[in-house]
């Protein structure tokens, strides 16, 4: 069994605000597995389906840009908010958003041996890196693509905490677009449709909602019903087209694009640093460690 540290416990009770006791609980139930875990407490009933995500963040930015019929979305890592405020570093972004845009390359890899003015991205990097004096790195970015017909949406929360692009068909009304980018921004669905949903995590979700209900008492002739139930209500919660419209609850988003002849191909949303964890460093241990102690 993998050892139960304090550190993994509190990570569990970051993710689902469960107590302490109830975490390792969990933790000592499902040998460590602290995914298993967040499912285990679902089923108590202690955690919600909401808290699974990781609410740890880093620094940095995320950046649009739109050239014609295509745009890119990009997230880019600094080690601090100091750096993701400055100047050059924001210019840097924006270099590398266009570029993006421009040359459309397939992977990280790709973009990091491609050139900008003369200069690979990964040279481009490590001056950026040597000039402002910290860590920095290009994490991941996504290109598409739409027709004269569609358009594009772009929002970014806070300066670029969180960015979204969306790509909507049967309209040329940006503003419709950036409407529900915001929706997403505010939000934060995992789908477009229903149909991206995978089986795997229906059947996951499915047999969690099973077990949450037998543990409530629920009779077995009624669980399955209240299973369902439940499903959907997962499902509009997951399926952006499904929730109920920010500007306006008793419209769905899919209402509210059907109202201006549209719908939704596509959307990208870049909360910045999510799943990543910030460094946590105790400047006596720092110290302790270098001298050798």
């Amino acid at each position: 069994m993998a050892q139960i540290t304090a550190k993994l416990v509190k990570e569990l009770r970051d993710k689902t605000g469960a107590g302490m006791m109830d975490c390792k609980k969990a933790l000592q139930a499902t040998e460590g597995d602290i995914d298993a875990a967040i499912d285990y407490l679902r089923e108590q009933g202690i955690a919600s389906a909401g808290k699974k995500a990781d609410r740890i963040a880093t620094e940095g930015l995320v950046e649009i840009a739109i050239n014609g019929n295509d745009a890119a979305i990009v997230e880019v890592n600094a080690e601090t908010d100091f750096v993701a405020r400055n100047e050059q570093f924001q210019s840097l972004v924006k270099k590398i958003a266009n570029h993006i845009v421009a040359t459309k390359p397939a992977d990280l890899d790709a973009l990091n041996k491609s050139e900008i003015d003369g200069q690979s991205v990964d040279e481009l990097m490590k001056s950026a890196i040597a000039t402002i004096g910290e860590n920095m790195n290009i994490r991941r970015f996504q290109v598409e693509s739409k027709t004269d017909n569609d358009a594009f949406g772009e929002y970014k929360h806070m300066g670029g905490t969180i960015g979204v692009l969306t790509v909507v068909e049967g309209t040329t009304d940006e503003e419709v677009a950036k409407d529900v980018a915001m929706h997403a921004a505010a939000l934060n669905p995992k789908y477009a449709s229903a149909d991206e949903v995978s089986q795997d995590e229906l059947d996951q979700e499915r047999e969690v909602l099973r077990n949450q209900a037998l543990n409530e008492g629920k009779p077995e002739n009624i669980v399955d019903k209240m299973v369902e139930g439940r499903m959907r209500k997962y499902l509009e919660e997951i399926v952006i087209t499904s929730q109920p419209f920010v500007k306006d609850s008793d419209k769905t988003v899919e209402q509210f694009l059907k109202g201006h002849g549209a719908t939704l191909k596509t959307f990208v949303r870049y909360g910045l640093g999510e799943g990543l964890e910030k460094r946590n460093e105790d400047f006596a241990e720092e110290v302790f460690g270098q001298m050798g102690q």
